[in-house]
């Protein structure tokens, strides 16, 4: 192909290119043009970028975990994409416009719109390019995705969420990871919306997890702004394929709070709802704890219990549990085995609202 929209990307560019994790599933080898004009960037394209100016990420998340520190003049590799982090950034892209802003660690190139007060500004970039193949397409992460599984696979599934970033998702999902682990389940676990990064599936590897999924596998860098549609089926086939390889009970951690709307919306999901079996609600503090537990109790949900941040107050942990009359677990309650087996057994005052 022979244009001057394009130029040869050889394998010694590509190779030197610092690569991001959410690149992590495209192939290399299909990486042979560059895209240098009319091209309008689409969710989970992938950009060849120039670091510029460095703002809040120093560093940039590779596909093998580690984390590459960035200098001005590097070439890197990352995906288009929207993110919706209330701690961090809130950015979209715009139609048309080539984004110019490293908005998450993990790899993600957007357009800033607002970010936490206690956030510098976003590193700055200056795109090359549109990763294209052979064709001239760009290469898009939705083209490296899990295969689909048509058939509903058997497992049992337990939901972690929370009131916000940071409530203790995470901590809690790895720990529940752990203490079914510790009495003999298979386990498997995911992460189904949010923005692509390593560190969480990570940790659910070292936690004992026997296959780890995230929302990039099903082909997205980032979920926001994923319609809801879209979203169910990629939830329901990583959690086939968590079936497909043998999990027995998947631990699956949605992204933000039930205020983030596509979270919500996938929630609110009846589909999506029926797949699941509990849920585990972390919270700041009992208000958010008790606020949680109602909407989930609302949208159908049966609640195993609440555990996050606010356990480090046995008063407030107290103040949650007698207002919803669930039990609060700590991260060292959640990774006792029998203590994990025992939520799933529980069908009493933590069942479905009618």
């Amino acid at each position: 192909m022979s244009s001057p929209a394009y130029h040869t990307l050889d394998k010694a560019r590509v190779s030197k290119a610092k690569r991001s994790f959410t690149t992590r599933r495209v192939a290399a080898k299909d990486m042979t043009r560059l895209k240098v004009c009319d091209w309008a960037p689409s969710p989970g394209d992938l950009m060849l970028a120039r670091v510029e100016a460095i703002g809040q990420h120093a560093r940039i998340e590779l596909p093998d975990g580690r984390r590459a520190s960035l200098f001005p003049g590097n070439e890197i590799i990352v995906c288009c994409g929207s993110r919706y982090a209330p701690d961090q950034f809130e950015a979209e892209l715009q139609d048309g416009v080539w984004p110019t802003d490293l908005v998450a660690g993990g790899g993600l190139a957007s357009c800033e719109i607002s970010r936490h007060a206690s956030k510098k500004p976003a590193t700055r970039l200056q795109p090359l390019g549109a990763v294209c193949g052979e064709n001239g397409k760009p290469l898009n992460v939705s083209d490296y995705a899990l295969a689909r599984i048509d058939k509903r696979l058997p497992i049992k599934v337990v939901l972690v969420a929370g009131t916000s970033m940071n409530a203790g998702k995470t901590a809690s999902a790895a720990a529940l990871v752990r203490g079914f682990s510790q009495v003999g389940y298979r386990v498997g676990a995911a992460k189904i919306t949010g923005t692509g990064s390593g560190p969480d599936p990570w940790l659910m590897v070292d936690s004992g997890a026997d296959t780890v999924l995230d929302f990039t596998d099903g082909g997205y860098a980032s979920t926001f702004k994923v319609p809801a549609p879209e979203l169910e089926a990629m939830a329901h086939n990583l959690i086939d394929h968590l079936a497909f390889e043998g999990c027995e009970v998947a631990v699956l951690e949605v992204a933000d709070g039930l205020l983030q709307p596509e979270t919500a919306a996938l929630l609110a999901s009846n589909s999506f709802r029926l797949r699941v079996f509990g849920a585990l609600f972390t919270a700041y503090d009992a208000m958010g704890a008790v606020t949680g537990a109602e909407w989930l109790r609302t949208n159908g949900y049966r609640l195993l219990g609440l555990a996050g941040q606010m356990t480090a107050s046995k008063l407030a942990a107290r103040e949650a549990q007698h207002a919803t009359d669930l039990p609060v677990y700590t991260l060292s309650e959640l990774a006792d085995g029998p203590t994990a087996d025992a939520m799933l057994l529980r069908r009493d005052a933590c069942t479905r609202a009618s």
